[in-house]
């Protein structure tokens, strides 16, 4: 990512919030075939489940799993991959400047996550389907589980790999026009706020964060 210093964010738990607020990622592996790409929805494993107990706060461990033979082509467990985890991004347009600023840019909150991905037992590949379905199925109405049939599920799920990424660095950015001045900053979110072309809810309450 870009060397923006002044951009830079260093907290884990900020990175965590954005992980699970934007749980579809990119995932970069530089096989011996050349770079390959992959996208799939990604939990962050909250508990450890070799003890029971929480992750610390300072670490950041991903869940996820691959359609094969996807796996095979990014040579998991091989080397280091990118995970990349895209928050709310947007235009922003030199009109809700101040007159004579006319240099348009674009805001965003990035996370690069390096590891090296551990392949997971089939039995721990189910349990985290399980997990995936159950976190994005908890605001339905009625709910869908896995144990519908558990039979025909774990059929589907030998069609999957299973992994486990501690990541052991990352190169996060919020982008949110902190050089800009306070009243610009303001005009900028209630553009994104309102009904205009480039309005952009999720953007502008990133923004608001920051002040």
């Amino acid at each position: 990512m870009r060397n923006t210093p002044h951009y830079l964010l260093t907290d884990p738990a900020e990175v965590k919030r954005l992980i699970r607020r934007n749980p579809w990622m990119t995932y970069v592996s530089p096989a011996s075939t050349g770079l390959v790409a992959s996208h799939y929805a990604t939990l962050l494993e909250e508990t450890d489940p070799s003890t029971g107990s929480g992750r610390r706060d300072d670490e950041i461990v991903l869940v996820s799993h691959f359609g094969r033979p996807d796996e095979l082509a990014h040579e998991l467990g091989q080397h280091e991959v990118l995970v990349i985890a895209q928050g709310p991004h947007g235009y922003i347009s030199p009109n809700w400047y101040a007159e004579g600023d006319f240099v348009p840019t674009w805001n965003h909150v990035t996370a690069h996550l390096y590891g090296v991905p551990e392949i997971l037992s089939d039995d721990e590949n189910f349990r985290i389907l399980e997990q995936l379905v159950d976190h994005f199925e908890k605001r339905m109405p009625t709910p869908v589980s896995l144990d519908i049939d558990e039979e025909k599920a774990r059929r589907i799920a030998r069609g999957t790999v299973g992994l486990r990424i501690r990541v052991t660095r990352f190169d996060a950015r919020a982008k949110l026009s902190q050089n800009k001045p306070p009243e610009v900053r303001e005009a900028i979110i209630a553009a994104l706020s309102g009904d205009g072309p480039y309005s952009d809810a999720a953007l502008a309450a990133e923004m608001r964060r920051l002040e």
